[in-house]
C-alpha cells in the first residue's frame, strides 16, 4: 500500500512537472478574463510582483544547475527562492486582478502543481548532493529565514550575471511587463 502511494505521488510529480507551463498559459487566459483591475490594485500588486522578480533574478544568478548545490544568496534564506519569487509574483498578480477566483486558482495550482514538483526536485538533490540533507535541516523549504544560513564571509557562490542570462531569467521580466501592459489596457478600455 505504501509503495502504491509513493508510486502515485511520483507519477503525479512527473505529470505536474510536464503540465505546469502549459497550465500557466491556460491560467493566463482565465486570469485576463476574470481580472477587474484598478490603478490602485495594480500598484499594490506591483509591489509584490517586483519583490518576486528581484528574488527570482538573484536566485537565478546563484544556481549552477546539476553542478553544485546552491546555498548562497537567496538560497541561504530559503531552499526554493525561485518558487518563492514566483509565488510572490502570483500573489501580486492576483491582487492586481482584484479577483478572488484568481487567488483561489493560484493557491490551488501552487499546492497541486508546485509542491509535488518541489518534493521531486528535493529528492533529486538529496541523491545528487550528499550535503543537501544538512542544508535542508538548516534552511526552510519556502518561507525564508530572517538570518542567512552559513558564514557571512562566504563569497564562493556570489551572484553571476552570466548565470542570470544563461537561465534566461529576463523572460520573467518580459512576461511581467507584457501581463501588466494587458492589465493596463483592460483598465483603460473600461474607462
Amino acid at each position: 500500500m505504501v509503495r502504491m502511494a509513493e508510486s502515485s505521488t511520483r507519477t503525479w510529480s512527473k505529470i505536474a512537472r510536464r503540465i505546469r507551463v502549459p497550465l500557466g498559459f491556460v491560467f493566463a487566459v482565465l486570469y485576463f478574463w476574470l481580472a477587474r483591475p484598478t490603478w490602485r490594485f495594480i500598484a499594490l500588486g506591483a509591489i509584490l510582483i517586483v519583490a518576486g522578480l528581484v528574488i527570482r533574478a538573484l536566485a537565478s544568478g546563484h544556481v549552477r544547475k546539476n553542478e553544485a548545490l546552491a546555498t548562497s544568496g537567496p538560497y541561504a534564506y530559503t531552499r526554493n527562492p525561485l518558487y518563492l519569487g514566483s509565488l510572490l509574483m502570483g500573489v501580486g498578480f492576483a491582487v492586481a486582478a482584484r479577483s478572488w477566483w484568481v487567488g483561489i486558482a493560484l493557491v490551488t495550482m501552487f499546492f497541486a502543481i508546485y509542491l509535488p514538483v518541489i518534493g521531486d526536485e528535493e529528492k533529486f538533490l538529496r541523491q545528487k548532493f550528499p550535503e543537501f540533507e544538512v542544508y535542508a535541516q538548516r534552511v526552510p523549504r519556502m518561507l525564508p529565514r530572517v538570518v542567512p544560513h552559513g558564514p557571512p564571509a562566504d563569497t564562493a557562490g556570489g551572484f553571476s550575471s552570466d548565470l542570470y542570462l544563461k537561465h534566461r531569467e529576463y523572460n520573467a521580466l518580459l512576461g511581467t511587463l507584457a501581463m501588466l501592459a494587458v492589465l493596463v489596457a483592460k483598465l483603460i478600455a473600461k474607462i
